[in-house]
């Protein structure tokens, strides 16, 4: 299935990156500009459904949407390079410009300092303000112009297009834009990324039954009355049924189909009213590239299903990773002497389908951070793990009755603030 890209960014920028992009294959791209970084929420949110993958024109409206938790797909931006900079100081010294009184922003200091150095050019009084998460146009405007009144620097190089604008009747201002290399670049990596999210959502999955009593009948939506609403059921993961050699039931469907339903691993649907029919029922979910590997991932679930209590469902992926999902009418987490009502380390472990390892990483987080509660953005940087799986580790937290959203927090950077989560462990 062919890759639909939406590129997000200035409008002039996305036609430049829709016509090089073009010439290199890409036959799915959408345009979404976008006339200032600010609102960079909203064109994202107008994507929806309609793209496989964001590509932004730049490091500062990708900043926005990651921000504000936005990027719930394979998302790059393309990068400014010492290339790029090198472009434009040739074009200044063609139209006669003083190029050694430099104020240039977003880029990294070594690599503008790299640049300058291989080119032969001064870099005594050239000022750099790299690009950090929260600057605005205003920011760097101000940089520039301080730059100019302070230090004597004569033209003003930016990378943001607003910021541009600002000084543009101010003083002598380049603005530059990504080379037609980087953008080729970033766009096969990109499409290279989204294949392989593709690929990982058709893995196999497999889902191993243990259920008492265990009908006799085949699940063909015939035999007896506990076969046919057993079926009915399973049914559910939007897969197909077969029995083991042993006798026991076996759901077949993709991880795509089973996150979906599982809303990304938290919940099983089906599970309360499998127990209310069943009483003990374990279900054991393998995650694999082949349907030998998700079978014998789908055999260690349901072995560790049996081992977290008579109602509860496993998902096993490869690296070891498993996820613990109960049913929704369990009762509340059991609370630890002193905890503030918070569930034991390890009834919540297996209430959230979290390593005990993270839990304590999220317990030192909070003991060290800022005191109003625990966003995303906080989470991913503390265990190195992306938006998507931070906030699916909050959530998790959320339905085990252990996280609570309080509001969101303003932290000067524009679009949408996260979401803070009162978090107790």
């Amino acid at each position: 299935m062919a890759t639909t890209v939406g590129v997000i960014g200035p409008e002039d920028l996305v036609r430049k990156v829709l016509a090089v992009g073009t010439e290199c294959g890409a036959r799915r791209l959408r345009p979404y500009p976008c006339r200032h970084e600010e609102r960079t929420a909203q064109v994202v949110a107008r994507a929806g459904t309609e793209t496989d993958a964001l590509l932004f024109t730049g490091i500062a409206p990708y900043a926005v949407a990651e921000a504000a938790g936005l990027l719930d797909r394979p998302a790059m931006y393309v990068p400014y390079s010492g290339a790029t900079l090198l472009r434009a100081l040739v074009e200044l010294l063609r139209l006669g410009h003083d190029v050694s009184r430099l104020s240039i922003d977003t880029l990294g200091r070594a690599e503008v300092m790299e640049t300058l150095t291989e080119a032969m050019l001064p870099t005594e009084h050239v000022r750099v303000l790299p690009y950090r998460p929260g600057l605005t146009s205003n920011d760097l405007a101000d940089f520039h112009r301080d730059a100019r009144d302070r230090k004597g620097t004569r033209v003003a190089v930016t990378c943001l297009g607003s910021a541009y604008q600002l000084m543009e009747h101010e003083l002598h201002a380049v603005r530059l834009s990504p080379s037609r290399h980087s953008i080729r670049a970033t766009l096969q990596a990109l499409l290279l990324a989204t294949a392989g999210v593709h690929s990982g959502d058709a893995q196999v999955a497999l889902g191993i039954v243990e259920a008492s009593p265990e009908p006799d009948e085949p699940y063909d939506g015939g035999g007896t009355p506990v076969a046919r609403a057993l079926a009915e059921d399973l049914r559910m993961p939007g897969g197909s049924l077969a029995r083991l050699p042993d006798g026991r039931p076996l759901v077949v469907t993709t991880k795509g189909v089973l996150e979906e339903v599982t809303a990304g691993f938290t919940r099983l649907p089906f599970l309360d009213a499998l127990s209310a029919r069943h009483g003990a029922v374990r279900i054991g979910f393998g995650l694999g590239r082949t349907a030998a590997e998700a079978q014998a991932l789908a055999s260690r679930a349901v072995a560790r299903a049996r081992a977290v209590g008579p109602v509860a469902a496993v998902v096993c992926m490869k690296d070891d990773v498993d996820i613990v999902i109960g049913p929704e009418t369990a009762p509340p987490p059991e609370a630890a002497p002193g905890s503030g009502g918070a569930a034991t380390g390890a009834t919540l472990a297996r209430r959230t389908g979290l390593n005990p390892k993270t839990l304590d990483s999220l317990r030192a987080l909070i003991a060290e951070g800022p005191g109003d509660g625990l966003t995303t953005h906080l989470v991913a940087e503390r265990l190195s793990v992306q938006q998507r799986t931070a906030r699916r580790i909050l959530k998790r937290l959320e339905r085990a009755g252990v996280a609570v959203p309080t509001g969101w927090r303003q932290q000067g950077q524009t679009g949408r603030p996260p979401i803070v989560y009162h978090v107790h462990l």
